[in-house]
């Protein structure tokens, strides 16, 4: 039995199609990238200009994507059995590989852990099940549930997993990229450097300022 509160959201969850992300979020050229058996996904940071990085760990091995094209920067098909799944160790890390072999990855998946579910401008992101098994993403920029405002203004559903098992979701520790991986793909949305100061400061910019201008232009 559920209640009429729980009702109404998912009546609410379920009225709405996917749409794209609002400004300032844009889709990375490469699209959807198809990884097959994906396990997990974490965020590191480019040694020499601190772009963001996503590291993908499938059963097929691992791979480093840039976040800003969807470019494959690196692929270890045999990697050590060690390290090949998070679960050998308790931080749920694996080794890095290509240009960040030198560190440690924190992978969010199948095997626990979690991505950013807020950024520090204000954008928040939320997994709901209105059709369990089947899980849906929400992104929005009045504080999360409940989204009393209409969709599309301050609240968007931006995937449907209703074909593929949801590993993670979430932002990079930077708030400059947002990824959604199932366990057949990865999708990856990105942005500029979010202006912390500036947003919250004297011009007032709030994500909602953003979406009301993707509505105007």
């Amino acid at each position: 039995m559920i209640s009429d509160y729980q009702r109404r959201l998912r009546e609410q969850f379920l009225s709405v199609p996917v749409v794209a992300p609002p400004v300032p979020w844009d889709p990375v050229p490469a699209g959807l990238i198809p990884i097959g058996g994906l396990l997990g996904i974490g965020f590191a940071l480019a040694l020499d200009d601190g772009r963001d990085l996503v590291m993908v760990v499938s059963v097929n091995g691992h791979g480093l994507f840039d976040t800003v094209t969807g470019e494959k920067i690196a692929r270890d098909r045999d990697p050590d059995p060690d390290g090949s799944t998070p679960d050998a160790v308790p931080d749920l890390s694996c080794p890095g590989l290509g240009p960040i072999a030198s560190a440690r990855v924190r992978i969010a998946g199948l095997f626990g852990g979690g991505l950013h579910t807020t950024t520090e401008d204000g954008w928040t992101l939320e997994v709901v099940s209105p059709e369990w098994p089947h899980d849906r993403v929400l992104l929005s920029a009045d504080g999360g549930i409940p989204h009393n405002g209409p969709h599309g203004e301050n609240w968007w559903h931006i995937f449907d997993s209703n074909y593929s098992e949801l590993r993670a979701a979430g932002f990079s520790p930077s708030g400059r990229t947002l990824a959604v991986a199932t366990s057949s793909d990865e999708t990856l949305w990105t942005r500029q450097a979010p202006d912390i100061e500036r947003s919250a400061g004297q011009f007032g910019r709030s994500p909602a300022d953003w979406s009301a201008q993707s509505r105007i232009v």
